[in-house]
């Protein structure tokens, strides 16, 4: 690639923390985020920043608090934008709503034995009911919505040993009755599930633990699915054709020997997408796909054909792996990650519009 049409990743303002980071997230349509993690004392412990160019590292703490169980993870997905109200899991296996202007707790609910290691919602601004799934180290993964206390799905191992879950999403959200569920497990377990129908519809295993999981969009039909691993993998599966033998079309790639431990796409371009490294690296992506998506096996049935990607850029961060990132949505190109050396940064990467 011609380096000076290449995206840059430019840290814009840090700050180091006094505490343990596990998650960080945008607050929807603001210039505000989140970061959530565990305090030396092992309780919970969440900041709200603003950004401000006035402030002395651009950055203004708007709202602290301690409380309970450390948070694990968090999502905006379930809630509206006008409660501005995160969900968070714990790692006492709490999943609560928290309003932020209030810092009270609208709903609160034991959600699993053990560490809850992952929270997504989906609905409520979109198609479908509001709904907020988490996996947890009891290795089940359970749907909630949070106008009740008890679970509307509940997946759990039929083994006496439960491998953690400890990735989950949406998708296929593209109207009021499809909905499916993806879930990623730590013996590399990937399972795909219809919330319409109940039931199972694929699975497959990656050979190393599965630490993240990403449709490229939630609420439309299924198009491309990115996990990341263990051992320095990401897979990424073209979601459109499936294929009763093969199953999807994937291709995978190992940028580094350490630990994937997340993907997140651009909200503003599906193809693009960062993979967050257990060595620090912040790898930027983009998805090519083939001249031909689909073809046909050998006894004529229709499979999926994988594209490939391109690295349009790489940037070490931090000594310590990457823990969570998150784009905002209203600007493209601005970002928040959180790494397990107790910082947190705010990085603009320049020139996606290009791609």
């Amino acid at each position: 690639m011609d380096t000076t049409s290449a995206p840059q990743i430019i840290e814009h303002t840090f700050e180091n923390l006094n505490f343990t980071p596990f998650d960080c997230k945008w607050v929807p349509c603001s210039s505000r985020f989140v970061v959530s993690g565990q305090t030396p004392s092992a309780k919970g412990i969440l900041k709200i920043y603003q950004l401000d160019q006035k402030a002395e590292n651009k950055l203004r703490v708007v709202r602290e608090f301690t409380k309970g169980s450390g948070y694990k993870s968090g999502c905006f997905g379930a809630s509206s934008l006008t409660e501005r109200a995160i969900a968070l899991g714990d790692f006492s296996g709490n999943l609560s709503i928290m309003d932020l202007e209030t810092c009270q707790e609208s709903y609160s609910v034991k959600a699993h034995e053990g560490i809850v290691y992952c929270v997504e919602g989906a609905g409520g601004t979109g198609y479908g009911a509001p709904e907020i799934i988490t996996g947890g180290a009891d290795g089940c993964v359970r749907v909630w919505d949070p106008r009740q206390k008890e679970p509307v799905v509940s997946l759990e191992p039929a083994q006496e040993l439960r491998p953690d879950a400890w990735a989950v999403d949406f998708g296929n959200s593209y109207n009021d009755n499809e909905r499916v569920l993806a879930a990623g497990y730590d013996n590399g377990d990937l399972k795909l599930f219809d919330l319409r129908t109940n039931c199972l519809i694929w699975d497959t295993n990656l050979n190393n633990g599965i630490c993240g999981l990403q449709f490229d969009r939630k609420d439309t039909m299924m198009n491309k699915l990115v996990s990341s691993t263990l051992e320095g993998r990401f897979y990424v599966f073209d979601m459109r054709t499936f294929n009763a033998e093969e199953g999807y079309a994937c291709l995978n790639e190992k940028p580094h020997a350490a630990t994937n431990w997340g993907v997140k796409h651009t909200p503003q371009n599906r193809d693009l997408f960062v993979v967050l490294g257990g060595n620090g690296s912040l790898n930027l992506y983009k998805y090519n796909y083939p001249s031909q998506r689909k073809t046909e096996d050998a006894s004529g049935n229709p499979k999926g054909v994988p594209g490939n990607v391109t690295l349009l850029n790489q940037k070490e961060l931090s000594t310590q792996p990457i823990a969570a990132f998150d784009w905002n949505a209203e600007k493209l190109g601005l970002g928040v990650c959180v790494c397990l050396d107790q910082t947190m940064k705010v990085l603009i990467v320049t020139k996606l519009n290009l791609f």
